[in-house]
């Protein structure tokens, strides 16, 4: 990096000056530099290999797996019966003897308290969708993970390709610079042509230190959504993405409610407060208490052992006010999950449909790119080498063949980029799985 911001000073101080050096073939050619050092990394991960790692290791994995364990944990909690009472009562103790329980009624009993038959189910239903939520909110995750992951991938491979193309221009701009040597010796090459060249070449540098952050970006986000240090090493394997037919959007929408997570989540709270607010309407159902214990009774009495039964109930209608709010409320949450679920699934569509314009357009853009521009740049470009070495053309219109054919390429490339991100953002918006090719070891070939 550093070399490349000498670069681009050297080339910017010698264009302010505007002169020409002892040595300008010379000098242009220093602006082009040594080649690159080889990347050492050597862990070229597939985009399945990453997803996989980050499946495994993403501390955001955890934390949702958790939650759902959480939840599970609740659901015997919710159907269990209260704890039973125990309860020891010394009755009739005289106050002049107040140590002499012979004299006293002594009764031990247990009680149990049964809600109306029903109630448990309906709580235990409840706890049920809870689960249900936590499992929808870990796939969400899940999903979210996979297409970071996805976006990542594509920042990282979308620069070592860029890398690549920048390092096979240095080498056509070396020999359209060597040719222009040959012409400049003898005269017919003028200060012009040489200023030109070290100004394409400065683009070049310019090019190369957007393409090195890039890379240190998507470096850093993969090895982080992996839980490893964001400064480690890693290299992507490149992985071939076909411009083949996208998913038709009436087979999404229909998919997307039972495959996008978080739609789920919203239909399983909407599910809940359902049973949330028929478990409301039963408070009016009393609860029973049971006891039964054993009785002793004083001496001297002409049955001093004994039983003792009872049973009692609540009286939840004389509590109508607490009820009825409470019945209130869950209604009005139902009302809220209902129009909250409404709303997902509106915005969902809404998503759906902009991925796929964004994909489409970027699907276009790509084949114009690959299967039209470029073979006309290609074909402009060897056609100004041609008529360069024969004199009969300019130095600066064989630079400006060759930038056009590094922008062609460099767009190509974003491109298919744009359109691999667009097919994540798709598949975050349907829930459903965009299919992945097959990945290779490789560069992707313009």
């Amino acid at each position: 990096m550093k070399s490349f911001a000498c670069l681009f000073l050297l080339a910017g101080t010698t264009l302010c000056r505007a002169e020409t050096p002892a040595d300008p073939w010379s000098q242009v050619m220093s602006l082009l530099g040594d080649a690159r050092p080889p990347d050492v990394s050597n862990q070229a991960l597939t985009l399945e290999d990453v997803e996989r790692i980050a499946l495994s290791s993403n501390p955001e994995m955890e934390v949702a797996a958790r939650r759902v364990a959480i939840a599970e944990s609740r659901v015997p909690q919710a159907g269990a019966l209260d704890d039973p009472s125990a309860m020891y009562r010394a009755w009739g103790v005289p106050l002049s003897e107040p140590w002499n329980y012979n004299a006293a009624q002594n009764m031990f009993s247990i009680s149990q308290t049964m809600p109306w038959p029903g109630k448990r189910a309906l709580r235990t239903s409840v706890a049920d969708s809870s689960v249900a939520i936590a499992k929808a909110q870990w796939r969400q995750t899940r999903l979210e993970i996979q297409v970071r992951v996805r976006k990542a991938f594509d920042d990282l491979v979308l620069a070592q390709n860029e890398m690549r193309i920048h390092d096979q221009h240095v080498g056509i701009a070396r020999q359209a610079i060597e040719a222009a040597r040959i012409q400049y010796s003898v005269g017919r090459v003028p200060q012009q042509d040489i200023l030109k060249a070290q100004v394409a070449l400065t683009r070049l540098a310019e090019h190369m230190i957007r393409f090195d952050q890039d890379a240190e970006l998507a470096r850093a986000r993969m090895n982080t959504l992996m839980g490893r240090d964001p400064s480690a090493p890693l290299r992507a394997a490149a992985t071939e993405v076909p411009l083949e037919k996208l998913p038709v959007l009436a087979e999404l929408e229909s998919q997307t409610l039972t495959t996008r997570p978080d739609l789920v989540e919203l239909r399983e709270e909407a599910e809940r407060s359902r049973r949330t607010r028929t478990l409301a309407r039963q408070a009016y159902l009393p609860d029973m208490t049971f006891s039964g214990g054993y009785m002793l009774m004083p001496s001297g009495s002409a049955f001093r052992n004994n039983y003792m039964a009872e049973a009692s109930i609540n009286l939840p209608w004389l509590n109508h006010r607490k009820h009825d709010s409470e019945i209130a409320e869950a209604g009005a949450m139902v009302s809220e999950q209902d129009a909250e679920l409404s709303a997902a699934r509106n915005s969902a569509f809404g998503q759906i449909e902009e991925a796929l314009v964004h994909a489409v357009a970027a699907q276009k853009l790509a084949r114009v790119y690959h299967d039209e521009l470029r073979p006309q740049a290609e074909a402009t470009l060897q056609s100004s080498v041609i008529a360069y070495e024969n004199n009969k053309t300019g130095f600066l219109d064989l630079l400006d063949s060759q930038m056009t054919v590094v922008d062609v390429d460099l767009a190509w490339l974003q491109a298919m980029s744009d359109f691999e991100k667009s097919l994540a953002d798709l598949q975050l918006a349907s829930g459903v799985p965009i299919g992945y090719s097959d990945s290779q070891e490789g560069e992707v070939k313009p």
